[in-house]
């Protein structure tokens, strides 16, 4: 887990509820893949940015229930 890198802003308006719920649940939390980084804090607020609006999207597209939990399951593909 972990391997996920985040979308981009046009990536995310263009995605499908199953992709939306797919970066929902294996997406890292924000700025975690730049820990370390000098730009620590432009890449958090990028990353912050891209998760709300995929939370914003997939709750407008349904949101989370059992089928397409199943569908993406509980390991990273």
């Amino acid at each position: 887990m972990g391997s996920m890198n985040y979308p981009t802003m046009h990536q995310v308006e263009a995605a499908n509820r199953e992709q939306l719920g797919s970066w929902f649940r294996f997406l890292p939390s924000a700025g975690h893949c730049a820990i370390g980084n000098a730009d620590f804090a432009k890449v958090f607020r990028a990353e912050q940015a891209i998760m709300q609006r995929i939370i914003e999207r997939f709750d407008e597209e349904g949101g989370m229930d059992s089928v397409l939990s199943k569908l993406i399951g509980w390991v990273e593909k």
